[in-house]
């Protein structure tokens, strides 16, 4: 791929939508947010969400569907999610959030399974799997280390090696390991100093390299 036909990808069609690369037979897909409801706009878009969306099933959120420690329930919501996605034209449902409750402040607490990170991977994995089966993709999210709100884009979160690896990414690792998601959403914040973004040790010496 050409270094402008990367940058295309990057910088998108538009809000929702990726590029088509024609030479390289590479299609414009849709992508929208939904961990426990798919969040389609209409007209304008928002990454907060605040104009119209269209109608659409607004599953229990997944703080809630997680206590029943309940794979198939996981998984069945997952493909009625993945269901929908393909009645509204949408290639990549942005989700499940799988970072871990480190505080209760979190803002997103609501869309994250738990503060255990066997738990969240076991039951990611199967809501993957459930969209996936569908043939709808996910995007686990948000790798990594992004566990609040408050200043997401621009705070340094400075982990150890051992903390990093044993609550951080154990959820992220079950998941990949066991769903094959078919994107990884990088997290807004810095990671030990770099963005996770353009952070090689996570992004490629730890996802694709482990």
């Amino acid at each position: 791929m050409k270094l402008a036909e990367k940058a295309s990808l990057c910088s998108g069609k538009d809000f929702w939508t990726t590029k088509r690369i024609a030479r390289l037979m590479i299609p414009s897909i849709f992508l929208a947010d939904g961990p426990h409801g798919l969040r389609k706009q209409k007209g304008k878009s928002d990454n907060a969400g605040l104009n119209e969306s269209i109608p659409a099933t607004c599953f229990p959120t997944t703080a809630t569907t997680a206590c029943s420690w309940d794979r198939e329930l996981m998984f069945e919501i997952g493909q009625a999610l993945g269901e929908e996605c393909l009645q509204e034209g949408v290639s990549i449902l942005l989700g499940p959030g799988a970072n871990i409750k480190r505080s209760p402040l979190c803002g997103r607490n609501f869309e994250y399974f738990s503060e255990d990170p066997f738990l969240t991977g076991e039951l990611a994995a199967d809501f993957i799997n459930g969209v996936q089966s569908k043939g709808v993709g996910t995007s686990l999210k948000h790798f990594t280390a992004n566990n609040q709100e408050q200043s997401r884009m621009t705070i340094d979160a400075i982990v150890d090696e051992r903390t990093l690896r044993e609550i951080y990414l154990t959820g992220m690792e079950i998941a990949v390991k066991k769903s094959h998601p078919w994107t990884v959403m990088g997290a807004y914040n810095r990671l030990n100093g770099t963005f996770c973004c353009e952070n090689k040790t996570i992004l490629t010496e730890i996802l694709r390299g482990e």
